[in-house]
């Protein structure tokens, strides 16, 4: 399981029966389409992309929807919106969709403990969507990753992926996770934290912001490169897209022109106000959230969390594997060098 798993998805409401969309997909019950299909003008056959619906996930793809770039070269994508990451490498892996956006630690999974023949050719984010943070009545005997010992961390669930980095932060501050009592919670850790239910909790923003602003102590935030560097050795590489192994040679071309799309779109949400950025948001994805505060948190994570180019960066790679084994989900010595091609980008 990821960071994006169906409890963070935020899913538009469809008409669209899952049975008439993926007809004849083997894994079509675990996608959900999208309610308003983008409207590509470009020629040629539409082509299925699919992602978690978890928002700081999808801003690449959906400013590359709304600003055009899609169509600019020649793509027609419709964005399919499914209950997780491991929902979206299900339809790419059943046939359901063409491309999967997903964290790499799902794409790493699929690959090396069910044996899925897919690549991963493209990145759109460098850092994991988690903070470890304090509850604020607890900032006094938690000050550091170890600190945990003899605490209670709430986590989503055991072996998700902000379970196995919590792992791994311990193993590399010299930590005895043993010694950690982990609380499966699910991903709404806000109030349990705000009340002291738990010690400490694994979060996501806009959680890190409001607790933050509770008192809170942060521990390690993933989501800045400085703690990423200190405390991961560096990026970490996480949302990237997929294809079938099988269907490379036939879609190379078109793989070039998404990840011109793609690339496109990085550089220009670095320069697009909180405003734009949220505007490129499906409406129904961003109901009930304070719109001027989301935007405020994309512009001020976005430098950090999304790469300036869609180049795979193997080492920022190898990082995420090693805290995957940490985390027991996937087994030491399993060779990812299949998983990754890096003859896309540029080609």
């Amino acid at each position: 399981m990821s960071c994006c798993d169906e409890t963070t998805a935020r899913v538009p409401d469809t008409d669209l029966s899952r049975r008439s969309l993926f007809k004849g997909a083997a894994l079509a019950a675990s996608v959900i389409p999208a309610a308003r299909p983008s409207r590509s003008e470009a020629e040629g056959k539409q082509i299925k992309l699919a992602y978690c619906s978890q928002l700081l996930c999808g801003v690449p793809y959906e400013v590359a929807r709304a600003a055009g770039y899609f169509k600019n070269h020649g793509l027609d994508v419709q964005l399919v919106y499914t209950r997780g990451g491991n929902a979206a490498m299900q339809a790419l892996v059943g046939g359901a969709v063409d491309y999967a956006a997903t964290a790499l630690d799902v794409a790493i999974q699929a690959y090396a403990n069910v044996g899925a023949d897919i690549r991963r050719f493209a990145v759109t984010g460098r850092l994991p969507l988690f903070a470890v943070v304090t509850a604020p009545r607890a900032t006094s005997q938690i000050q550091s990753i170890k600190d945990l010992q003899g605490k209670t961390v709430g986590v989503s669930a055991l072996g998700n992926a902000d379970h196995a980095l919590t792992l791994y932060l311990l193993k590399q501050a010299g930590g005895d996770a043993q010694k950690v009592q982990f609380a499966t919670m699910g991903v709404n850790l806000l109030e349990a934290l705000r009340q002291g239910q738990i010690d400490a909790g694994v979060v996501q923003e806009p959680a890190l912001t409001l607790l933050r602003r509770a008192g809170a102590r942060v521990l390690v935030n993933a989501m800045e490169l400085e703690d990423a560097k200190h405390y991961l050795g560096g990026s970490f590489e996480f949302m990237g897209v997929s294809v079938r192994a099988k269907d490379i040679e036939q879609r190379r071309p078109e793989m070039v022109a998404l990840t011109k799309a793609l690339a496109d779109a990085l550089k220009a949400l670095r320069g697009m106000t909180g405003e734009q950025l949220v505007a490129a948001l499906p409406k129904e994805m961003t109901t009930g959230l304070d719109l001027k505060e989301f935007g405020e948190i994309l512009v001020r994570h976005r430098d950090a969390l999304y790469p300036e180019t869609v180049e795979i960066d193997l080492e920022a790679a190898k990082r995420v594997e090693q805290s995957l084994i940490a985390g027991g989900l996937i087994k030491s010595g399993a060779s990812m060098s299949g998983l990754h091609d890096t003859s896309i980008v540029g080609g």
